[in-house]
């Protein structure tokens, strides 16, 4: 009689126990079930605006002390991204105004909003007040918005003869095009920080970053005095803008000073 020795039976057993078959060979394990996740995983997986929900919905106050703190964990980390862009003003030369304004502007990075990179350029002159003031707060936005290039040149450096009554100039540039030219920015009276972000953000230069939960950094339409701030908007409205027509546009662009 044949005996097969893969077969479970009594006989086999007994074949086994004296030695005549081999042992069996060992099953294997049953796979663990997979861990249940963590609160810190399952943390770690919501959005922030889920985050933030959660911080303003949970009673318990250990649960909504971790969602704040993984609230904030994130917003370091996005931040940290974006500041790794620009977040300086960079001083250039004229030799280098084709590569680092122009064609820099042509750039656009994975998500970003948008088209080409916001470029402002400031042309500006030492000792003259009002251009030590626009080179400030210049800084202090190209901080604020590291998704837009800040460069610096010297006015008469970048274009000849250039009168000290038209300096500072901003030129402002997006996808390798020059979007609006600011002459003699605060020439007629001190300008806020706030007025020069809200004329950034109008050309296109600037892109006001909303983060998921209601975090934004956009300029702030309630300090100051508004009246002015819309007549400073108008005056200085965007090429490009809603109604005007593309060959206003072109003649525009055609007057403008910089010829790179």
């Amino acid at each position: 009689m044949a005996v097969n020795p893969n077969e479970d039976t009594e006989f086999n057993d007994a074949l086994r126990k004296h030695g005549i078959l081999s042992p069996k060979e060992p099953k294997p394990p049953s796979p663990s079930p997979p861990a249940s996740p963590t609160l810190s995983d399952l943390l770690d997986d919501m959005t922030l605006i889920q985050l933030r929900e959660m911080e303003e919905d949970v009673n318990d106050d250990e649960l909504e002390r971790l969602a704040e703190k993984f609230r904030r964990h994130r917003l370091g980390e996005i931040k940290k991204v974006e500041s790794a862009r620009f977040g300086c003003v960079y001083p250039i030369g004229r030799d280098d105004y084709t590569r680092e304004v122009t064609e820099a502007s042509e750039v656009t990075v994975p998500g970003d909003p948008g088209k080409g990179t916001g470029v402002v350029c400031l042309l500006y002159k030492d000792g003259l007040p009002r251009s030590e003031r626009t080179f400030k707060h210049i800084s202090t936005l190209a901080q604020r918005h590291p998704k837009t290039k800040f460069v610096s040149i010297v006015g008469d450096k970048c274009i000849p003869d250039l009168p000290e009554a038209r300096q500072p100039m901003l030129i402002i540039y997006r996808d390798g095009e020059v979007q609006n030219q600011i002459v003699a920015w605060g020439g007629d009276h001190e300008r806020r920080l706030e007025e020069l972000e809200a004329v950034l953000v109008l050309c296109g230069a600037i892109v006001p970053t909303t983060l998921p939960g209601g975090d934004c950094n956009q300029p702030d339409k309630d300090s100051g005095d508004e009246s002015e701030d819309e007549r400073q908007r108008l005056k200085y409205e965007p090429k490009g803008a809603p109604g005007r027509s593309a060959k206003a546009k072109k003649d525009e662009d055609s007057g403008s000073e910089l010829d790179m």
